[in-house]
């Protein structure tokens, strides 16, 4: 059967499998998310809490957490924690990125202002730390705090590194990991923790949401010039427009001669842009092999989390998170 057939989404069989606690965990969202004195908060926090996202990295606490024997109520907290976190770097990045469109509905700064998704997404953050103190686990708490601020160093490495032609694979792979397998991996990792599971499989499960988080991000950032707008919620071409320097352009430029470097430099340092502009740009990712190439990074990173996984003794739940890394990269299979 097809992965894209619903009942063979990976995503789909752990929500279902963990139908239980995705519906205690999206009950303290909704609870959370509430404001006695700002109701312009929890209208915000709802257009894109409620925007249909796959809430993978909620998942991904919790599966880590039951795989290792948990049965405890924290990891529905954590689980919360990480969707807050999630949702207010989203809220963030609209602005940063002055983008018009998430998950194929209007951003939040579109419909009301930037000021609103900047203080939501800080109201967010703070709830995020309450409920990541509850569980009173200090090392939990550590890994998530860490996360937080690396995801900020990432996205600020991001400003400076996106519209440089000296970005390289090292600075690229370091941005993808803080804004964002940083959350991938503190998820699994934290689910790990707060079951009490020996120090190999918390490595294990660390080692699974980085490499599936950097997976993600190269598949997104391929997607973004041969995928199909109405599937991915994005404009083909954004991050070109936008002068980011992704995986795929940094792979061209490296191989680009004079004119083409001339190219690059006017389009991306300069931004200056014209007409046809994101149309060469494309025919010069294929022309250097750019894009196949970058496929094989995604699959790469993709099995490599597949790898990490097998120190964890066998389970549904193992099986499914081993589906999920090839569900990742199934978009450009």
């Amino acid at each position: 059967m097809s992965l894209d057939q619903p009942e063979t989404k990976p995503h789909e069989q752990l929500a279902a499998h963990l139908a239980p606690q995705m519906q205690a965990v999206n009950a303290l969202i909704r609870d959370r998310m509430a404001s006695k004195h700002a109701p312009r908060i929890p209208e915000v926090t709802a257009h894109l809490v409620e925007a249909g996202g796959k809430r993978v990295r909620p998942m991904l606490v919790l599966a880590a957490a039951r795989m290792c024997g948990y049965e405890g109520p924290f990891d529905i907290h954590l689980a919360a924690t990480v969707e807050f976190i999630h949702t207010a770097t989203l809220l963030h990045d609209d602005v940063v990125d002055e983008s018009s469109q998430r998950r194929g509905r209007p951003t939040a700064n579109l419909l009301w202002d930037n000021k609103s998704s900047v203080l939501v997404g800080d109201y967010l953050f703070a709830r995020a730390f309450q409920l990541m103190v509850e569980p009173g686990n200090l090392r939990v708490l550590e890994i998530l705090s860490n996360a937080a601020a690396t995801i900020a160093e990432g996205e600020v490495l991001q400003l400076t590194a996106a519209q440089d032609l000296a970005t390289d694979e090292g600075i690229y792979l370091q941005v993808v990991r803080g804004k964002t397998a940083a959350l991938f991996s503190a998820a699994t990792e934290a689910g790990g923790v707060i079951a009490g599971a020996p120090e190999a499989q918390v490595q294990a499960l660390f080692d699974y949401g980085d490499a599936l988080g950097i997976a993600f991000q190269i598949v997104d950032d391929l997607l973004d010039f041969q995928g199909d707008s109405q599937s991915t919620g994005k404009n083909v071409g954004d991050d070109f427009r936008e002068r980011k320097l992704t995986l795929p352009l940094i792979k061209a430029i490296a191989k680009a001669d004079a004119d083409e470097r001339a190219f690059w430099v006017r389009t991306i340092e300069r931004g200056k842009q014209e007409a046809g502009d994101l149309d060469h740009a494309i025919a010069l990712l294929h022309k250097h092999g750019a894009l196949d190439a970058t496929r094989a990074e995604a699959l790469a990173w993709a099995a490599r989390s597949k790898s990490a996984l097998s120190t964890l003794p066998e389970s549904p739940l193992r099986q499914m998170l081993i589906d999920l890394a090839d569900y990742v990269v199934a978009r450009i299979n």
